[in-house]
């Protein structure tokens, strides 16, 4: 399918599965999109199985009910889900510890906790995820996808170089030429036919696993319904609900970009969680999105619908049951073609371009490496994601901790002289800190006003700033008006102000509690 010929078409309509169904262009484009990711699929299940410690059905089975549970119930189209390293990780441990059966449960405990998450609006948190902590998200996943093929290249047949090469070359290619059918299935049959037909030996699908015989059937684990048995397997599910709700959402986010399109995070969040807890009825390991198969749909297929993500699970299954032996012909030298692609298609180069960097803040650049180190070294999404948040938190609060200016003017003469001090900026925990440091709490006359009409006061630790001046005033036998407080300030102040303990800044050993004051002396300082 040429690029121009889906150019027709808006975004909305590609997006529609009534106007895919009845548009041959657009299912043609749906259909192909999920052969290739059902193809790239099976091995990346059967590894993530092994990763997790389980049979490879368990992971093959959670590959298809999930993605076709979420072409249903997400609010992503065109996003895949299936099993995935990142869930495999803190899965582990329970099967090692308890066996499958506690596995399952986990599983199933996980999607209601994505659920429960979900109508508690966990989305909504996404808007504080800062735009280089989502840059730092996609190159780390782009480097462990590529990391991740490096065992496969690795004390193999020397075949298995030459035949990667030529899978790289089809795949880059091929789209000079022509888009009619998407490169990586051209490059999955050519390369699959050559070792085939010239009875070339390398390692192959077949070589990662067995691959199941029969449909997956519905069944309760087996485990005790227990407060011992939640116990065990609720640290476990909690982890995994997180993992998957947050690798998930930020694959969303991803997909909007890429595709210009919305999408409802709410209803992704109760989707991944329905498709979890339908995956562990049906014996799966759990899952969540996958930013390389995604990829593989949205880019080098060019999908846009449900379609695509619901025909990647059902084509799943039909190749490794029915078509079981032929699949498992395909040389891994092509899947491996196939990753390095998505990990160079998901790699944000323009995020390390030397003008880029030049251009970008100190601050941004360092958020962007914190997230992509901390997860390439832990392999963990959720540990990555915090600590660039939490970097991007400090480097931000140390950034407009300095915003707030203190200007003081003295008027008047005699018993008539004031300081009036006028507060410019955002007063906050960070900030609120250095305000107590610009007074001068010694020379000023008896009489001190403090403006806050150019300031607003966001929390406790702005409120506890004043009462320690006005404090600190009364014990010099002077008084202080602050004036200018906007509606919600002065609401903070009335609700807190002189109810606060205060820590002395510069004598951080003593702790002293400002006096209770009266509604008509809290303004004036008056003890």
């Amino acid at each position: 399918m040429s690029t121009h010929a889906l150019d027709q078409f808006s975004p909305a309509q590609r997006r529609s599965v009534k106007t895919v169904l009845r548009t041959p262009v657009l299912l043609k484009t749906e259909v192909l999109g999920g052969l290739v990711v059902a193809l790239a699929l099976i091995p990346e299940a059967i590894a993530f199985s092994i990763i997790a410690g389980v049979d490879p059905r368990l992971g093959l089975f959670a590959s298809f009910t999930m993605a076709v549970s979420i072409a249903f119930l997400g609010g992503r189209p065109a996003m895949i889900s299936a099993a995935t390293g990142a869930v495999a990780l803190v899965i582990a441990p329970v099967v090692k510890d308890h066996g499958v059966d506690y596995l399952i449960a986990t599983v199933i405990l996980a999607g209601l906790i994505q659920v429960s998450l979900g109508l508690l609006g966990i989305a909504k948190l996404m808007r504080f995820i800062p735009r280089q902590v989502m840059v730092g998200f996609v190159n780390a996943l782009a480097i462990l996808i590529f990391m991740s093929q490096i065992p496969e290249l690795v004390g193999v047949p020397w075949a298995v170089y030459p035949l990667a090469a030529l899978g790289l070359l089809i795949i880059f290619g091929l789209p000079r030429i022509t888009n009619a059918v998407p490169a990586p299935l051209v490059a999955i049959v050519v390369l699959t036919l050559i070792t085939v037909f010239a009875k070339i030996t390398v390692p192959t699908v077949a070589d990662k696993g067995e691959l199941p015989q029969s449909l997956p059937q519905f069944g309760i684990p087996d485990v005790p319904f227990t407060m011992e048995t939640l116990s065990i397997i609720f640290p476990y599910a909690l982890g995994m609900a997180f993992v998957g709700l947050l690798e998930s959402l930020m694959t969303a986010k991803l997909v909007d970009d890429i595709t210009d399109t919305h999408s409802n995070k709410t209803r992704e969040s109760l989707g991944q969680g329905a498709a979890n807890f339908i995956t562990g009825l049906f014996g799966g390991m759990g899952g969540c999105a996958m930013i390389g198969q995604t990829t593989i749909n949205v880019k080098a297929a060019q999908a846009r619908s449900r379609v695509s993500t619901f025909l990647a699970g059902v084509f799943l299954l039909v190749l490794v049951v029915a078509l079981g032996d032929v699949v498992g012909l395909i040389p891994m030298a092509v899947l491996v073609a196939v990753m390095i692609f998505v990990s160079v298609a998901t790699f944000d180069w323009h995020s390390i371009a030397p003008a880029t960097l030049k251009a970008m803040p100190k601050s941004e650049t360092t958020v962007m490496l914190v997230t992509v180190v901390f997860t390439v070294v832990t392999h963990n999404l959720a540990i990555g994601v915090g600590a660039g948040v939490l970097t991007a938190t400090v480097l931000f609060a140390n950034r407009v901790a300095h915003l707030v200016n203190v200007h003081r003017v003295v008027s008047g003469d005699g018993d008539e002289q004031k300081a009036v001090y006028t507060v410019d900026g955002e007063l906050f925990f960070a900030s609120s800190n250095d305000l107590y440091a610009q007074f001068n709490y010694v020379e000023d006359p008896d009489r001190v006003t403090i403006d806050m009409e150019r300031s607003h006061i966001w929390d406790a630790s702005s409120i506890a700033a004043l009462d320690a001046i006005t404090d600190k005033y009364a014990r010099y036998g002077k008084t202080v008006e602050v004036i200018g407080l906007n509606a919600a300030s002065q609401r903070m102040q009335e609700r807190l102000g002189g109810k606060l303990f205060v820590v002395k800044p510069h004598c951080s050993w003593f702790i002293a509690r400002i006096p209770k004051r009266t509604a008509s002396n809290r303004r004036t300082g008056q003890t």
